[in-house]
């Protein structure tokens, strides 16, 4: 059955959440952002009028403080429980001061600066929804999007999407993929102002950890790819090996940790830095053979037909792999 992994903590704080449809995810995430940033937007100009109120001190300096890092992500919650505290414990006989307080009070929920993550897999990114998701990201928003990346279309029974890499056999490529795999996060580079990355966690948690973290202190746009393994791949050993099956995916150049920062521009650093290692690309076939989206390959064409298959997706794989590194090599 479905599940929702969203809950509060220990204070009552946590995620607002909610589904759509898989083709307008982004376009869905954007309104919830608006929405919260017209809320926030309001709370802040009743703060003004308060401000030209006869107020006592401490909630003066409160509501200073909070209008002052209004923005600021880093203090967000610090100023927000002082200054709903202030206003909750407010006490003036002035009527029109009182009818701010409880407005104020009213709005407590958006005082909080809020960060926006849209969620969702390569079907809706690369693919079907890759029109909302480009539309997002080039608004200039501070939104963030997690792409969930299966290379496949998981959720609806294991179709081919733009995602899937050549060679791969999914549904409506049952002789395996004929064409690369669409390289998004490349494509989002272009904008020059959108925060990129791609992880993978059983490869490098600390990177995983520092990526997201980035994400999100970045003021602007940011679109992070999750290699995900998928019961669709068809992992021999199964999805319990899943986190170090990664770390080969990695290893072996099948895919690559990058980050694209477009703040170190302003710098004079390069934005784009290349975490991973130089790949062990001798191993890529034995990896693309630990998964029965490849190795079933073997079923349908004789071994040479097979060889050529494997040979154009590692050729592939160095490909990319080289674009990466000519852009961290690149020096304004």
């Amino acid at each position: 059955a479905p599940s929702t992994p969203y809950t509060t903590n220990e204070v009552g704080c946590g995620p607002s959440w909610a589904n759509s449809l898989l083709e307008d995810n982004a376009e869905f995430g954007l309104g919830m952002h608006h929405a919260t940033k017209q809320l926030r937007q309001r709370t802040l100009e009743l703060t003004g009028e308060l401000l030209n109120q006869q107020i006592d001190d401490s909630l003066r300096s409160a509501a200073t403080a909070w209008t002052e890092g209004f923005n600021d992500k880093n203090s967000a919650r610090k100023l927000a429980e002082a200054y709903i505290r202030a206003l909750e414990t407010a006490d003036t006989t002035d009527q029109k001061t009182q009818q701010l307080i409880n407005d104020l009070v009213g709005y407590k929920d958006y005082l909080m600066k809020r960060s926006t993550w849209m969620i969702g897999g390569d079907g809706w990114a690369y693919d079907i929804g890759f029109g909302g998701i480009d539309h997002v990201l080039a608004s200039g928003e501070d939104v963030n999007i997690l792409v969930l990346d299966t290379e496949v279309y998981s959720n609806t029974g294991g179709q081919v999407s733009k995602s899937s890499n050549l060679g791969a056999i999914a549904e409506f490529a049952s002789g395996g993929k004929p064409v690369r795999k669409k390289d998004l996060g490349m494509m989002m580079m272009n904008y020059g102002y959108v925060y990129v990355a791609q992880i993978a966690m059983g490869a490098n948690p600390r990177h995983t950890l520092k990526v997201i973290s980035e994400a999100e202190a970045y003021d602007g746009p940011s679109i992070v790819i999750a290699y995900s393994p998928c019961i669709s791949h068809g992992i021999k050993c199964g999805l319990t090996v899943s986190q170090e099956h990664e770390k080969d995916a990695v290893d072996v150049g099948y895919w690559h940790l990058y980050r694209f920062h477009p703040e170190n521009k302003l710098k004079g650093k390069n934005p784009f830095k290349l975490d991973s290692k130089e790949p062990q690309f001798e191993r890529f076939q034995d990896f693309l053979m630990e998964e029965v989206r490849y190795s079933s390959l073997y079923n349908q064409y004789d071994a040479e037909h097979v060889q050529a298959i494997f040979d154009e997706s590692l050729l592939a794989a160095k490909d990319r792999y080289q674009s990466y590194v000519r852009l961290e090599s690149y020096a304004d």
